[in-house]
């Protein structure tokens, strides 16, 4: 691996994949990629890069992990435990374990951010329908 890997200035990095976001039909998303930056195994956390086209989300998801997250490109709304929060370039997330969230792009232009999680983390849980209903209001 490189030590130094250059950014193209369109968001991606030398020798580091474009991945799916998550395998199609495990929960639903629209239009989002993943880019995992760093991932060493002698590091207890890793640093990815999503990206949001715009109009589109992330899964409405919550675990038992943390996460950190710095969006770095374009605006849209996040959903935080039921409630939307405006989000644009620099501003920082912060996901405490157990709490539903969502990343939505707005309408023109894509939304990115980096995302800082630990190495060891637990699969997410996706909401009933009742729990979908209840965090709606």
């Amino acid at each position: 691996m490189d030590l130094v890997r250059k950014h193209s200035g369109d968001f991606h990095w030398k020798d580091v994949d474009v991945l799916e976001y998550k395998d199609e039909g495990s929960a639903p998303f629209r239009d989002v990629t993943r880019q995992v930056l760093f991932g060493d195994p002698m590091f207890p956390a890793q640093l990815r890069y999503f990206e949001v086209q715009p109009g589109g989300w992330t899964t409405l998801e919550r675990h038992e992990h943390t996460h950190a997250v710095m969006v770095i490109r374009g605006h849209g709304r996040c959903v935080i435990e039921g409630k939307d929060h405006d989000i644009g370039q620099n501003d920082l997330v912060s996901v405490p374990p157990m709490t539903w969230h969502q990343f939505r792009a707005a309408a023109d232009e894509p939304l990115g951010f980096l995302c800082m999680v630990s190495t060891e983390r637990d699969r997410p849980q996706l909401p009933t329908a009742e729990q979908k209903v209840a965090l709606e209001k």
